[in-house]
């Protein structure tokens, strides 16, 4: 196991080793897209069919786009005061060339970024009234890639591998996660000492065999797993029978309402109760959870000190609408506020 995801000893103030954080590096793989936000309100229904008609709030418009996907996991990181790299794929469109800008904006390194002509950038346009959402609609392209465009994204990446303390996989299968060509990658990332952490979709969920820990929530674990639903404890029987099928270190399940439970394979289970907050959108809350685990393992803490960071900063951003981070004192606060039980 890599010596950065060893049980530490005790971590003392969370929130005061919160500044730790900035010295990580982490390399984001994965979907990257853009999310744009059309902010309004209702007050009507339309005579021409029964639905609402949003009134846009044009005093919001440059609050409009965010970096969604993977390219929201590397914001999350940069936020939390981390480096941060992103290999994907973009196309020569408009959307890209938002992506280009808020990237910049950021500071998130794009070196590995490829930009395939004719290939649309991934966006999701979600029309928000009175903080709920009207509608989403999407522009993309999630037909497979060509195998040399994946195989030399993954190249570049290992080529820079020596560069960073972890890699983080935000598979949103628009492409960019090969199936056929991912566990050669993760076979050679954990093979130079990288945590490898995923957070993954049901489909490509075999490919992810011997990364560091995979981040599904409940849903995905059983649906992965083969486990019902109302299967009593079925987020730990699908947490054992993937963290057997895939030879993971561990496999994180977030269950929403019910807070966290990590399984490993050789400890004993962790369960942290979710954060008492007021949800008003889960809008890349995985991203922020698969960011902060990673930093913070990656940083040395030790698992129960990682998943509790990583549960109070998802706590933070479902509280916000739209797609969104946590900062470093925003975290900070929100741990001294209601530190985390042991």
């Amino acid at each position: 196991m890599d010596k950065t995801l060893q049980e530490g000893a005790a971590s003392g103030d969370p929130a005061a080793r919160i500044g730790e954080l900035a010295r990580v590096r982490i390399a984001v793989l994965g979907d990257v897209m853009v999310d744009r936000f059309i902010w309004g309100r209702v007050a009507r229904i339309s005579p021409e069919a029964p639905v609402p008609v949003v009134e846009v709030d044009r005093s919001r418009e440059n609050d409009g786009f965010r970096l969604g996907g993977a390219a929201n996991v590397a914001h999350n990181l940069v936020q939390l005061g981390a480096r941060s790299a992103l290999f994907g794929v973009v196309g020569d469109d408009d959307t890209g060339q938002h992506f280009w800008r808020m990237m910049a904006s950021q500071g998130i390194d794009g070196r590995g970024i490829q930009v395939v002509p004719g290939r649309p950038t991934t966006l999701k346009t979600r029309v928000v009234a009175h903080a709920q959402q009207v509608v989403r609609f999407d522009v993309e392209d999630r037909s497979p890639l060509p195998e040399g465009h994946i195989a030399a994204l993954y190249e570049r990446l290992l080529q820079y591998a020596d560069q960073f303390d972890a890699v983080i996989i935000s598979d949103y299968a628009k492409g960019v996660i090969h199936p056929g060509l991912l566990p050669d990658l993760i076979e050679a990332l954990r093979a130079k000492g990288r945590i490898v952490a995923v957070d993954p979709k049901v489909q490509n969920m075999l490919a992810y065999r011997k990364a560091s820990v995979i981040t599904p929530n409940r849903l995905e674990a059983c649906t992965a797993a083969g486990v019902g639903l109302d299967t009593p404890d079925a987020a730990r029987q699908a947490g054992e029978i993937l963290l057997r099928r895939l030879e993971c270190d561990a496999v994180l399940v977030t269950l929403g309402e019910d807070g966290m439970l990590l399984m490993r394979r050789e400890d004993p289970e962790l369960h942290v109760a979710a954060r008492a907050a007021e949800v008003f959108d889960v809008t890349g809350a995985g991203d922020t959870v698969v960011a902060v685990l990673s930093l913070a393992l990656a940083a040395g803490r030790d698992w129960r000190d990682a998943i509790q960071l990583a549960n109070a900063a998802a706590g933070i951003v479902v509280g916000k609408i739209g797609t969104a981070t946590v900062g470093a004192e925003e975290l900070s606060r929100a741990i001294r506020a209601h530190p985390p039980r042991s």
